[in-house]
């Protein structure tokens, strides 16, 4: 999804989205998957908050660049009607390996947006700053111990890209069979 238009995407569609990303392999079935759906009023209010926290990193930035870096930061929560911060919160379970619990939401996340497109909505996967950030994962009600792997991106893409063109696969594999 490129750009999406203003359209809203039906409750329904979303829960089937997040449905999706709960079938996605889990090695110990501790379901660490958390979805926060961001809409309306509160996509602003996040992008906001994205943009204050950008404002505290920039230093030796002219006030043209910093007013145009800040409300580029400001706009991304509002580029698509929906947007499901997707985190892993990471079992407290000893025998659990936490980057298995974050790999088990990356799988999730892919899920999802197979079946955003497969029920005619875009999808864009995103991250950046704000998903490493701490006042970030506190908006969106994420313990401390929770990573956020996606910002994805639904809505009804007014824009359809071209297919991407993908490297032959053999230039990444190594067959061993001895």
């Amino acid at each position: 999804m490129t750009k999406s238009g203003p359209e809203p995407v039906p409750q329904a569609l979303v829960e089937q989205v997040i449905a999706a990303g709960t079938w996605a392999p889990n090695h110990r079935r501790t379901d660490p998957w958390r979805f926060v759906v961001v809409t309306g009023g509160a996509r602003q209010r996040l992008g906001d908050l994205m943009a204050s926290r950008l404002a505290e990193r920039l230093e030796d930035v002219d006030d043209e660049r910093r007013h145009e870096l800040l409300e580029k930061e400001r706009a991304k929560p509002l580029r698509a009607p929906v947007m499901i911060a997707v985190a892993a919160e990471p079992s407290t379970d000893p025998k659990t390996i936490e980057i298995e619990e974050v790999e088990a939401v990356a799988a999730g996340v892919e899920n999802m947006m197979l079946a955003a497109h497969a029920l005619g909505l875009g999808a864009m996967w995103r991250t950046g700053d704000a998903a490493y950030d701490p006042a970030v994962r506190e908006f969106l009600g994420l313990s401390d111990r929770a990573h956020i792997v996606s910002f994805l991106y639904l809505g009804y893409p007014e824009i359809v890209p071209p297919p991407l063109s993908r490297p032959n696969p053999d230039r990444f594999i190594r067959w061993l069979d001895q």
